[in-house]
């Protein structure tokens, strides 16, 4: 067991659809896990567009849909020092993953970035499509991705870490 919370961090792009759903979604299964005080769960966007917002209204409408509450989120950038900071950094698609290992030009931290849907028991192409410029069933399919694959990863850590 560690001796202080495990951090999380999941990115995508302006983080107002994606990330904010998959750090919504993942800290509710780490409370109803009884885990709040061994996993602490964030989101980030590559992008600086939408600093500050709240997640994009759709996304919200959808996680309601399915009990989750995103009202608490706001949308923050990325940045170096998240790499220091978090244990494990899952990015959405290929595009974020070199984004976010552009930060890292020694290589330092490669190992906690990875693709969000490694973990996805059924990954497809390893891309949670964005979908902000789409319509409602981009954004079920989007939850459908995010609610499995933070189960996979809840249930990974917990055997990584024996909490």
């Amino acid at each position: 067991m560690p001796d202080r919370p495990v951090r999380v961090l999941f990115v995508c792009l302006g983080n107002i659809c994606r990330s904010p759903l998959a750090e919504g979604l993942f800290q509710q299964k780490v409370v109803d896990a009884g885990l709040a005080g061994q996993i602490e769960v964030d989101s980030a966007g590559t992008g600086n567009w939408h600093v500050g917002a709240p997640p994009d209204e759709r996304m919200t409408a959808t996680a309601a849909t399915h009990g989750a509450d995103l009202s608490r989120l706001r949308a923050r950038q990325f940045e170096r020092a998240d790499l220091d900071e978090f244990d494990h950094v899952f990015v959405m698609d290929k595009q974020n993953l070199h984004d976010a290992l552009a930060l890292d030009p020694d290589g330092d931290h490669g190992t906690r970035v990875r693709l969000f849907r490694e973990f996805d028991p059924e990954p497809g192409d390893y891309q949670v499509p964005d979908p902000y410029y789409g319509g409602g069933d981009g954004f079920e399919e989007v939850y459908a991705i995010a609610d499995r694959t933070t189960t996979a990863i809840l249930d990974r850590l917990r055997g990584v870490y024996g909490i």
